[in-house]
Order: C-alpha cells, then structure tokens, then sequence
C-alpha cells in the first residue's frame, strides 16, 4: 500500500475552511497568532535572515572568547528596525481582488488573476503578493510576484499558477498584497481579497468511439428545446419567424392570414436516451481516478453525438441531466464526478435496480462503469427491463462476454485513445 507523504505532511492542518477558521479561533490558535503575525511581517528575506541571525546567536553566546555577538546585534538589529517601520507602509486605499476559473482539470496549471486596485492618492512600490496556504494536494508552480507599482488611481495585476491533485470543492483562504519597507527585510501590514472557491475534477479519457446498441425510445411530448435531426418528427405548432430559421419551414397560409412570417416547428418524439452508472467501489484512488475519468470521457463522448445523457448514477445516489443535442453542458457531469468519494462496499443489483426502476422507461441503453465484473448480474437485470446495457470494467478480469470491454488503467491515465 502506497503512502501519500503530501497528505501525511499536513496531517495536522484542517483541509476545509471551516475546520481552518475554526482552528483559527480555538485557544492553540490564538496562542499561535502572534508567532504567525511576527512570520507574515517579514519578507521571505527577511525570513532568511532571521534564520541567519538565530544560527549567529548560538555562535555568539560565549562573549569572553569571541566577538561573533556583534555580527547578531548588527543582524538582530536590522531586522528590529524594519520591523519598526512596518507601519508606516500599509498599503491604505489598496484593493485586493482575484478572479479564477470555477473549475480545473486533475493536474492542469490553474491561474490565478490578481488585480490590486489603488484608490488612494498616491502611487504604491515596491508591493508582494502572496497566495494562501495550500491543500496538501496543492502546489505554487512559481515564486510570488512582485510588483514595481500600483499606480495611484489604477490597477496592477499578477498572475499565480498552482496545480492541484485531488478532486473535489476547493475553498483557499484569501490572497494577500503587501508593500516592503526599506532594505525589503519586512512588509507593512498586508491586504487581503475573499477567499476563492472552485471544483477540481477529473480528466477527460479519450474516448474516440463508443459501441452501444442501436435504438430510441418513444419520448411522450418529445424533449424539450432539444436539437432536431433526422426526419421522424411531429408538428408542434407554428411560431414568429427568426432570424435564421430555413427558408423551407415558412408556414405560407399562417403568413397570409396574421399578415407576419411564421414558421413550422417541429417535435421529435424518438429519442437514444443513455443512462450512466458509475461504481465508486475501488480498491484504491488511483483506480477510482481512472474510473471517473473514463465516466466523464464516456460523456463527453455520447455528448457529442445524436444521443441524449439523461441519467447518471454514482453508487446508490441518482442525479437527472439531460446533456447532449445542445441540451446541458458537459461542466453538470464534471462537477458531480468532481465530489465523488471512495465507496467502501459494492451496491447490490437489487438496490441499484430499485433506484432505476422510475426512470429505466425512458432509457434506450445503460453504460455501466466498474472496477470489476459482476457476473452480469447488473447487466441481464437491465437486460431484462428491455434496455440494452454496456458494461466497462477499469482494470483486468473482464471476460469476453458481449457487450464488456475491459479498459487498462494505464490507458486511462496515459490519455491513450480508447475505442471501445
């Protein structure tokens, strides 16, 4: 079993911002406060030679045989009397915004969008910005900017890239701007902006082809504001010509008599409705990651086609969409791939079944995505609603049964092109 050092080395820090504000306001927490504030005024110089300075003074200690206690007291105080004017350089009238994207991919540089408004009256120099804390699953990909002016009455921005490794909510604490005083041995008093909150999820596998058994279900009423293609379609009534509607579609006896173009609109009541079901029950991260990632590649996949993705089942839990035929969005099945945990116990045919039975009327196929094969048990009881049913097993094991396909973790994580 493999041991996750970066989470290991953050044992101690709470992973959520609430359990970081609440750490905050405990008693340790306010203990530690002024050892934090005395850290956060002084510049990663000044940091350095604060670490000097403790490293002489141990030299230094014996006075009778050794001046090395002047080299500390000239150290010692430089670093005093930058600290002093740490208050004559805050940074008034300076506003710290940060714009980023509300969602990453797992592993791709995420940047972060630093904007320093400068109401006041005079131009700022020489200012720090600092990005937060991370997760032990986050890294900074590069050193803090720096800043030669905020311009009075503008705005300077700074780019920070980090990359992530877990999936999930991220919420980080907020991002802060400072100004150093002369020597840059110490900052004044830093602003900060509001914390920043998105998702990290998953990868995309690259799907470039994926078998289903052909076939549409009858749709009562059709669906709704979805695309039309093909030729199996109702009339649903007429409306006010649009720019761009066809030429072909011009309803002439409507237009005679309103004295108004109108145009035919058309309904299909034929639809492949495609549920997905992803099993979250595996035996380590790294498969689960590759299952979510061969899910959400699955989907962005029948997304692109004439299919529509209406259902989506991780573990026990059943969550509607309706992505495809520009209908949703592939960002709907991303955010909720994204918060997926390790299940710790397969769900039973029985159970699953009963949360499909409500919605297995309207499905044309069911994909199922697993880290194992059950037997067909799942798969012939969908079989046996009348819907057609494809299983992908991540990992090896799977026999050569019709309709399962066995897909290499490795496949998946390389981001080699899977035909399926």
């Amino acid at each position: 079993m493999s041991v996750n050092f970066a989470r290991l080395n953050h044992i101690l820090i709470p992973t959520t911002k609430a359990g970081r504000d609440r750490f905050r306001a405990s008693v340790t927490g306010r203990l530690l406060g002024p050892l934090a504030a005395l850290y956060n005024a002084l510049s990663e110089e000044g940091r350095v030679i604060a670490m000097v300075t403790m490293g002489v003074g141990g030299f230094g200690m014996d006075v009778q045989n050794t001046a090395v206690y002047l080299l500390w007291s000239a150290l010692a105080g430089l670093l005093v009397a930058s600290l002093a004017l740490t208050r004559w350089h805050r940074l008034d009238g300076v506003r710290v915004v940060v714009d980023a994207p509300r969602r990453v991919t797992l592993g791709e540089a995420m940047t972060f969008l630093v904007s320093l408004y400068n109401d006041g009256p005079r131009d700022r120099e020489a200012v720090r910005v600092h990005g937060p804390f991370l997760p032990w699953d986050g890294v900074w990909t590069g050193p803090a900017p720096r800043l030669a002016t905020v311009p009075a009455g503008g705005v300077a921005h700074a780019e920070i890239v980090a990359r992530f490794s877990a999936r999930g909510e991220h919420h980080l604490d907020p991002f802060s701007a400072s100004s150093l005083v002369p020597l840059g041995l110490a900052q004044g008093q830093a602003v900060t902006s509001a914390g920043v909150k998105f998702l990290v999820v998953p990868r995309l596998a690259r799907v470039i082809r994926l078998t289903t058994p052909p076939g549409s279900r009858y749709q009562p009423g059709g669906v709704a504001l979805a695309s039309k293609t093909g030729e199996s379609m109702d009339l649903l009534g007429v409306r006010p010509y649009r720019a761009g509607d066809p030429v072909r579609l011009l309803h002439a006896r409507s237009w005679a008599r309103t004295g108004k173009p109108v145009v035919r609109e058309y309904q299909e009541e034929y639809f492949s409705r495609i549920g997905v079901v992803v099993d979250a029950a595996a035996p380590d991260d790294r498969v689960l990651s590759a299952i979510l990632s061969l899910a959400a590649g699955v989907v962005a996949f029948l997304g692109r086609g004439e299919a529509l993705i209406d259902l989506l089942v991780v573990g026990d839990r059943v969550h509607d969409l309706t992505i495809g035929r520009h209908l949703g969005f592939l960002e709907q099945a991303l955010d909720l791939l994204a918060c997926v945990e390790q299940e710790k116990q397969r769900i039973t045919p029985d159970r699953l079944m009963t949360r499909l039975a409500s919605h297995l009327a309207r499905l044309s196929c069911v994909v199922v995505v697993a880290p194992a094969w059950d037997e067909g048990a799942l798969a012939d009881r969908i079989r046996g609603a009348g819907v057609a049913c494809t299983t992908l097993v991540v990992g090896s094991g799977a026999p050569g049964a019709p309709g399962v396909r066995a897909v290499p973790v490795e496949a998946i994580e390389k981001g080699e092109a899977l035909a399926l």
